[in-house]
């Protein structure tokens, strides 16, 4: 009929036929991939990769379940295109322990209990590296302040807060400046 709307599954098929060759590196791996340009990092991790620690919360960057680290900072990969980190180092959850050694925020959190549901606690638990390597980890309040952007519903936040401040004594910040 002529003027009538292209078939919904003309878009998916237009959709899928733009796809481009992108090479992540993830947790010191290379993968190469055939993504939509599209594809948020947290997509290709979970749904390329078949990385599912990082979590989807409110695909808007609010809630920080998806934090990851990228080049060592912590990233929303939520907001991040894949096609865009090409060459950046990615760093998952899945990525922090050496082996059967857990990072020793990761060991903390379990010593502390900081978490309940659990859904949270990869976005915290990277955030949290992230905060004790950028050295702002030296109060609980100065904790709380860097921490505000990972949303625990649960709210196990004194028990986050204890197990940042017990990692940092192990692995001590990085010099500022």
């Amino acid at each position: 009929m002529p003027g009538a709307a292209p078939p919904a599954n003309a878009q998916t098929t237009a959709a899928e036929s733009s796809s481009a060759n992108v090479t992540l590196r993830v947790n010191g791996a290379e993968h190469s991939l055939p993504l939509d340009p599209r594809t948020t990092l947290l997509d290709a991790l979970r749904e390329h990769l078949h990385l599912n620690g990082s979590k989807k919360g409110c695909g808007l960057g609010q809630c920080g379940a998806c934090t990851v680290l990228m080049d060592g900072k912590r990233v929303k990969s939520c907001l991040s295109l894949a096609a865009l980190v090409e060459g950046r180092e990615i760093t998952t959850i899945e990525g922090l322990a050496q082996g059967d050694q857990l990072h020793p925020l990761q060991a903390a959190f379990i010593e502390r209990d900081a978490f309940q549901c659990g859904y949270c606690t990869s976005g915290q638990i990277m955030a949290g590296v992230a905060c004790i390597a950028e050295g702002h980890a030296s109060s609980p309040q100065e904790i709380r302040e860097w921490m505000s952007g990972n949303i625990c519903r649960c709210g196990a936040y004194d028990n986050i807060v204890a197990a940042i401040q017990d990692a940092a004594g192990v692995t001590g910040p990085a010099r500022r400046g």
